[in-house]
């Protein structure tokens, strides 16, 4: 009998659980942003899921544009060396903005893109 590979995954975070921690993060944007504009960046390719969820729960006006970028090559640990991938399609500049980023481990990649943004 072959293994599946699964036998020692656990559930840390029911469905639901994560359902409802984005409708809240949805509100609490559009709270604190109520009557403008936010603009999202989503950091390719793993947010492209959340950042697809959580602006189906903002009330506000939102605009999209993504950013990919590499610290980890070919390998299972990072590098330290940050290489932008794909840039922005469009300026950010006086937009209200708000980066949503999948993994945030040794905080190499969010500093470089708030160093570029």
């Amino acid at each position: 009998m072959q293994s599946s590979g699964q036998e020692h995954l656990k559930v840390l975070l029911r469905n639901s659980a994560i359902q409802k921690r984005v409708r809240e993060m949805g509100v609490q944007i559009s709270k604190d942003y109520k009557g403008q504009r936010v603009h999202l960046i989503g950091v390719l390719k793993g947010a492209a899921i959340f950042l697809s969820d959580l602006v189906r729960q903002i009330r506000v006006e939102v605009t999209l544009d993504f950013m990919a970028v590499s610290s980890y090559g070919h390998s299972s640990q990072t590098s330290g060396q940050v290489r932008l991938t794909k840039d922005l399609d469009t300026s950010i500049e006086g937009l209200n903005v708000i980066v949503v980023e999948d993994i945030l481990d040794t905080g190499i990649t969010l500093t470089y893109l708030l160093r570029v943004l």
